[in-house]
């Protein structure tokens, strides 16, 4: 399976739900205000959000189109360009590029996300374009993702720093990061502990990771990666908002695109906070991770056939 059709199987509710939001419209050949509210309301469940799915219904409704034309297809092409105008300039894959110097990455997010996993497919995306990668082991909290990490490691050929279950989170990190420089290392990726975003304890030590790298080099974190779970719905949202009032997020990675996950959730991310996408898991295997292209977004979120 190629990666656009990845991206079309993992968006196939969203998909399902403006085909039937179009419907009546397609049908009806009109465009009138009863239609456009229920477009609308399609759009609202596949968690696009109310902003988002506002404007629109706006374009649509001030459009002028041929209604002796395909209307479900010029009713796509209005959405396409309103996708691909609106998450364009979110793209980021210079993340991935070879650094001259060494660039410390947070990876944070709440429980169950996928964090482990998208460090190590990171580390993999990262090698493959020339850096020297090194994974920290800061969620102390369980041996599994001490030990999961360390098999991610091996797997992509990345250094790790590790200690046991238990220890200082931030004192790993501190580890790997002056390992780092002293081994002339291009990325350090800091694995954290899943930790809801309403856990002030939790919170805490995640901003004394951040803050201990700091004590080597003050520009860091470079990066600050929040991993978010499409499933979630709505949830994403408030999680983006608490996460960055700890430490501003400078990207987000969306996981679990390959199964039922409504993914309209992203554009209302990109509407409402405009950060950075980095990439899309669309899958356990190691090349599941794929850097976020707007437009092939835009292809599989308003797939019609």
């Amino acid at each position: 399976m190629g990666i656009f059709d990845k991206f079309k199987s993992g968006f196939k509710k969203s998909a399902s739900a403006l085909k039937s939001g179009l419907k009546e419209i397609i049908i009806k050949k009109e465009i009138n205000d009863d239609n456009l509210n229920k477009l609308e309301e399609f759009l609202i469940q596949s968690d696009v959000g109310v902003e988002a799915a506002s404007e629109i219904k706006e374009i649509i409704s001030n459009k002028k189109i041929d209604p002796n034309k395909d209307l479900s297809l010029e009713i796509n092409n209005i959405l396409k360009d309103y996708i691909v105008s609106l998450m364009k300039p979110l793209e980021n894959n210079t993340f991935f590029e070879k650094k001259e110097k060494l660039n410390t990455t947070l990876i944070s997010g709440v429980n169950g996300v996928g964090k482990t996993t998208t460090i190590g497919k990171i580390g993999k995306i990262l090698k493959d374009k020339g850096n020297k990668v090194m994974f920290a082991a800061s969620d102390t909290f369980r041996a599994a993702a001490i030990e999961q990490l360390e098999n991610w490691a091996n797997k992509v050929d990345a250094q790790i720093i590790k200690s046991s279950q238990g220890s200082d989170p931030a004192s790993v990190a501190y580890k790997a990061i002056d390992q780092a420089i002293k081994n002339n290392f291009n990325q350090v990726l800091i694995d954290t502990a899943g930790r809801l975003q309403n856990k002030k304890n939790l919170m805490e030590e995640y901003k004394k990771i951040a803050n201990v790298a700091k004590k080597i080099d003050p520009k860091a974190p470079h990066d600050v990666i929040l991993v978010l779970d499409a499933t979630s719905g709505q949830n994403v949202i408030k999680q983006v908002e608490e996460f960055n009032k700890i430490i501003p997020i400078t990207g987000i990675i969306m996981t679990k695109l390959d199964g039922t996950a409504k993914g309209g959730i992203l554009l209302a991310l990109a509407k409402k906070y405009k950060l950075p996408i980095i990439a899309l898991g669309l899958g356990e295997k190691v090349y599941d991770l794929q850097l976020f292209d707007a437009v092939k977004f835009a292809d599989a979120f308003t797939q019609i056939n």
